[in-house]
C-alpha cells in the first residue's frame, strides 16, 4: 500500500535545492511522480507529488519537515482520495491583454459562478514587443460541468474582456 503527498516548498534560489529534496524523497523510498517548479520573484518555489510505501510515510514527512531550516520552507500534505465526476469535461482558456489589477480575480469569479474548477493556471506579465506596454498572459485548464451553457460562459467572459481590454479565448 502506498501513500501520496504533495510537497510545497519555497527557498532562496540556489544550485542543489531540487537535489536536496529529491535526495530526501529517495532516501525514504519515495517516488517523485509530478512537479511544478519555478523561479518567482528571486525565490524558487515548487509543488511536488510523491508516493511512498505506507511503511515509510512517517519517515518521509519527518525528513521533509527537518528541511525547514534557514532559507527553505517545506510543507507536506497527504493527498485526498481521487474522485472524478463522469459529467465533466476539460476546456482551455487563454487570456492576453494590458496588465492591470483584478484580471485573475474577475476571471476566476466568472469561472466559479459557472461552477468551473481550475485544474491548472500559468500566467506571466511581460513587455509587449512593439510598445513595451506590460502584457498579462494566462493559460487555464479547467473542469467544466457537461450541463454548462457555454454561450452564457462566453457572454460572462466577453463582458470581462470588454471591460478590461482583454482577449479571452475558450477551446
Amino acid at each position: 500500500m502506498h501513500c501520496s503527498y504533495i510537497i510545497t516548498f519555497i527557498s532562496d534560489d540556489r544550485p542543489g535545492l531540487v537535489e536536496t529534496i529529491a535526495n530526501t524523497v529517495r532516501k525514504c523510498d519515495g517516488n517523485w511522480q509530478e512537479s511544478r517548479l519555478s523561479q518567482l520573484g528571486g525565490k524558487f518555489a515548487g509543488l511536488i507529488l510523491v508516493s511512498v510505501p505506507q511503511s515509510g510515510a512517517a519517515a518521509l514527512v519527518q525528513a521533509l519537515s527537518d528541511l525547514n531550516q534557514g532559507d527553505i520552507s517545506v510543507s507536506v500534505t497527504e493527498t485526498a482520495k481521487k474522485t472524478t465526476s463522469p459529467d465533466v469535461r476539460t476546456v482551455s482558456l487563454s487570456i492576453i491583454g494590458p496588465d492591470r489589477s483584478g484580471i485573475v480575480q474577475e476571471v476566476s469569479r466568472a469561472l466559479a459562478g459557472h461552477r468551473i474548477n481550475v485544474i491548472e493556471m500559468d500566467s506571466k506579465v511581460s513587455s509587449a514587443p512593439m510598445s513595451a506596454e506590460m502584457l498579462f498572459e494566462a493559460r487555464i485548464s479547467a473542469s467544466v460541468p457537461e450541463i454548462l451553457n457555454v454561450e452564457q460562459l462566453r457572454n460572462s467572459l466577453d463582458s470581462i474582456a470588454d471591460q478590461m481590454t482583454l482577449e479571452i479565448e475558450i477551446a
